[in-house]
């Protein structure tokens, strides 16, 4: 019994964000990325009538887990934008990034929703593979928008995609 539940694969769900997740969701961001964004930030951009995300949980875990992804996005007058995302680094490539993009890009046109726009650092590749993959296009760049860790700067893209 205990060898079939160590060699089962971790099943998730996409479900929406709500304040209590806050404090997951801020220490995953801060795994993540190099400008942290804490846990009263997230609750006041989640309280906002604009603002949406969603989490992903483990369904088939016995014992709670780190958080394993999220993704928060607002829309206003008809334009989405994804204020960031986050997957843990050890579920790279898992499809989680998808399904929260693909949750948050319903939950946008369900809204009315025409155009979803994001930011991205030029260099984070697996980010720009998923973004082109869900069909965004790079609109404009940033030059020395980002400053990352070791103080060296690069290129943020803005990247947009229709909805309708």
């Amino acid at each position: 019994m205990l060898e079939s539940y160590l060699t089962l694969k971790a099943e998730y769900e996409i479900v929406p964000m709500e304040p209590k997740d806050c404090a997951e969701v801020a220490l995953l961001h801060g795994e993540r990325f190099p400008r942290v964004w804490d846990e009263s930030e997230f609750q006041s951009l989640l309280g906002q009538e604009t603002t949406f995300g969603f989490v992903a949980r483990q369904t088939n875990a016995i014992l709670k887990k780190a958080l394993p992804g999220f993704v928060l996005a607002r829309h206003v007058a008809g334009e989405g934008e994804i204020l960031t995302i986050a997957v843990n680094a050890k579920l790279g490539r898992s499809g989680l990034g998808w399904r929260l993009m693909q949750a948050a890009l319903r939950e946008a046109r369900s809204r009315g929703g025409e155009t979803m726009f994001l930011e991205v650092d030029g260099g984070n590749q697996p980010a720009l593979g998923l973004y082109r993959k869900l069909g965004f296009e790079t609109v404009s760049e940033r030059k020395a928008y980002y400053v990352g860790e070791d103080g060296q700067k690069s290129t943020a893209l803005v990247m947009r995609r229709v909805l309708r």
